[in-house]
Formats: C-alpha cells, sequence, structure tokens
C-alpha cells in the first residue's frame, strides 16, 4: 500500500468525501452562455465510455446523459447569459456558473473537483483544480458531459429562431460559417458584446 504521503488530494478525498465534480461548456463562444454542471456520483460508480465530453461524439454524449442523470447521487445545470457574461468577464462568469450548479445540487458536497486550473472557494468547501480532470476524474467528465448536452440543446433552440448563425452546427462557436454570418447579418441579443465577434480585418474592411 502506498503511504498517504505520496497520493493527490483527490486520491485522498474521493473515498472519505462526498465529491462533486464541476466543469463548464462554451467559454469560447461568441454566443450564448457558458453553462457549468455539477456531479456527484456514488462511490462504486464505473463507466467505461465516461471521459472528456471533447473526446466523445455526439451520440456518445447523448447516450451518457441519461445514464449520470439516473445514476447520479445529484446533479444540476445552470446557464449563464451573455449579459452577464459581458458584466462579469467569462472567467468570473464561468466560475459563477459553477458555483450556482454546486449551490443547486440536492445533496451538499464535502469536496469540489474542478476542471482546469481557476477557480474560487465555495463556502467552506475544500476544493481541487485538475487540469484536464474532465479526462482524469469521473465526477468531473460526468459534469462536462452533462455541460456540453445541456448548452448544445439550448443552442439547437435558439437556431430554430436565429436559422442565419447556423448555430444548431456551429453551437455559438467562432467558426468560419459563424463569423461571415455576424459579418453579413450583424449581432444579437444572444451574442456576447464583449467578445471580438469578427477579426480585426474584417472590422477594418466594415469602415
Amino acid at each position: 500500500m502506498k503511504d498517504k504521503a505520496h497520493k493527490t488530494p483527490l486520491q485522498l478525498f474521493y473515498h472519505a468525501a462526498t465529491e462533486a465534480g464541476t466543469d463548464e461548456a462554451g467559454r469560447g463562444c461568441l454566443a450564448g452562455p457558458v453553462t457549468a454542471a455539477a456531479v456527484i456520483l456514488p462511490a462504486d460508480f464505473n463507466n467505461e465510455l465516461l471521459t472528456d465530453s471533447k473526446q466523445l461524439t455526439e451520440h456518445q454524449r447523448a447516450l451518457l446523459r441519461p445514464v449520470i442523470e439516473c445514476e447520479a447521487v445529484a446533479y444540476a445545470v445552470v446557464h449563464v447569459l451573455p449579459a452577464e457574461i459581458d458584466e462579469l468577464n467569462i472567467l468570473r462568469a464561468s466560475i459563477t456558473a459553477m458555483h450556482r450548479a454546486i449551490a443547486a445540487l440536492k445533496v451538499q458536497p464535502t469536496f469540489i473537483a474542478v476542471d482546469g486550473n481557476k477557480f474560487v472557494k465555495y463556502k467552506d468547501i475544500p476544493h481541487a483544480c485538475v487540469v484536464k480532470g474532465d479526462g482524469k476524474i469521473q465526477t468531473i467528465a460526468a459534469a462536462s458531459v452533462l455541460a456540453k448536452t445541456y448548452r448544445d440543446a439550448y443552442m439547437e433552440a435558439l437556431a430554430a429562431d436565429f436559422p442565419m448563425y447556423h448555430w444548431e452546427q456551429n453551437k455559438g462557436y467562432p467558426t468560419a460559417d459563424h463569423r461571415e454570418a455576424i459579418k453579413q447579418y450583424g449581432s444579437c441579443e444572444h451574442h456576447r458584446k464583449s467578445f471580438q465577434l469578427l477579426p480585426v480585418e474584417q472590422l477594418s474592411l466594415n469602415l
């Protein structure tokens, strides 16, 4: 058996605590919310398919979402909309979304595993930031899947009213077709005004 001094904080807390994993989706988008999820899984939960949502196909994420929702001890998903993103900045908005998702859990965690390297302490609950944690820690991976699938569904619903932006395909990310649509039709209330919506050269041509 390894000495506890050589274990990571996550390994130390995992069996002794109610661990919530949290992650966000949509941080780099030009439109739509930044969406965060928080998930508490049973201690014996294991799913070989579950990993970073970005490494999964849309079909695989769709298969995992109901499994996570059914088997989780608790889960919550929260959207922070563009107006608040513009007010807070995207980093603060992402952390705010994660805090709100944790607050919405029906079971309060005793430990929080966070994807990435930036977080603000939530209440007095200990936490650990894990770079690329959505590919290493199952609670974070589960939160990653929920955040991604809920946000994608949100953007697909918006696309019905704003078909010119092709959000059902690009989900608000800065793809060439999305930026071309902004250039042609302008922005709308779902775009993040604090983001550079068009490359500098395209902005210059419009002056």
